[in-house]
Formats: structure tokens, C-alpha cells, sequence
């Protein structure tokens, strides 16, 4: 977190820990798939490495007026959250993807990132109605 302390978390800038759990997940399981289908156990051992690739470059932070993604030092887009009209967050106990609208468009993001601080600063930021 940036910012001072003495303000609401809110109003600082909250940068989401990575979360490797899904991308790992992924390629475990494609190793018992190797002895059912080899190809399907690729297409998920590969899916899981551009994951876990994702989760190591892109990060999320949530600042005081959108939610700003970054790939490494550089920001490749902006959400601000007067656009966002929804958010949810599928398998709760489970949580595996991110899903929320904008005014013009639909996005869904694989959970790479704390599930827990990404619900907490969207309860903040983006209240459901």
C-alpha cells in the first residue's frame, strides 16, 4: 500500500500480491491427464504456464478513482470505477475468475492475484448495489 497511514485504505493506492495458486493447480493436474490424453494434458500444462507467466509480470492496483493494470513499470490499461455498473467474483470458496462491466464492455480475469485484498478493495471501491 502507498499513501499515509491515517487514510482510509479506500483512498490509497492497493497494488494485489500475485497468486500462483490457479497456474499451479493447472499444471499439476495436467500431469495425471499424460496418461488419458497427451494433447489435452498439453493444452493445459501450456494454458497453466502462461498463467503462472501472467501472474509474474501484470499486476492490479486499485486506486483512489479506477483499477490500473500493469505490466511490469507500465500501465496498459484503466478502469475507472464510475464506468463499472457490476462485479462478481465465481466460486467463492474456490475463486478462480474475476468478472465485472463497464458501461461499454464485458471482462473476465483469472484470479493471479490475493482473492481475498481484490474482494476487499472492490466491497471499498466498487460497492455492489
Amino acid at each position: 500500500m502507498t499513501s499515509a497511514t491515517s487514510s482510509p485504505l479506500s483512498t490509497q493506492t492497493v497494488e494485489l500480491s500475485p497468486s500462483y495458486t490457479l497456474p499451479l493447480v493447472l499444471i499439476v493436474a495436467a500431469v495425471p491427464l499424460l496418461l488419458i490424453k497427451i494433447w489435452v494434458s498439453l493444452v493445459i500444462a501450456v494454458f497453466g504456464l502462461f498463467l503462472l507467466f501472467q501472474a509474474a509480470t501484470i499486476r492490479l492496483q486499485f486506486t483512489e478513482t479506477a483499477l490500473d493494470i500493469y505490466r511490469s513499470e507500465t500501465m496498459i490499461r484503466r478502469f475507472p470505477y464510475q464506468e463499472w455498473q457490476n462485479w462478481r467474483i465465481f466460486w467463492s470458496s474456490v475463486p478462480i475468475l474475476f468478472y465485472f462491466k463497464e458501461v461499454k464492455s464485458i471482462h473476465f480475469l483469472p484470479i493471479l492475484f490475493d482473492p481475498k485484498m481484490l474482494e476487499t478493495c472492490l466491497e471499498q471501491r466498487c460497492p455492489k448495489s
